[in-house]
């Protein structure tokens, strides 16, 4: 296990964003062109990921904790676990990021 607190600005904004129900600095972590998959559904840029924040994440009242950071195949890609609570998905899983240039350029939710 990665120490949590390790992470990268852009993934602890994601997170702390997510509990501070903060849409603005939520969106500001990602590229303007990131993209975020989740389950097989793409979203993609700054509006793609306001929509995936207002009915998957934000929208339903999600709460990250922060399981377990781990380096990723590449460089500059980290694998976080997250316990998720709120009133739409509930449970522990992994999320794949990829950070360029200080933003979140990728997510994958499997």
């Amino acid at each position: 296990m990665t120490d949590p607190t390790a992470l990268p600005d852009a993934i602890r904004t994601f997170v702390d964003a997510t509990n501070a129900a903060d849409t603005e600095r939520f969106v500001a972590a990602f590229a303007a062109d990131a993209r975020l998959n989740d389950w097989g559904r793409e979203f993609r840029g700054h509006e793609g990921i306001r929509s995936w924040n207002s009915t998957d994440n934000i929208g339903v009242q999600a709460h990250f904790e922060v399981v377990d950071v781990a380096a990723g195949e590449h460089p500059d890609t980290y694998v976080v676990t997250l316990a998720v609570t709120g009133n739409g998905y509930n449970g522990t899983g992994p999320m794949r990021f990829h950070v360029h240039d200080g933003l979140i350029a990728d997510v994958d939710i499997s």
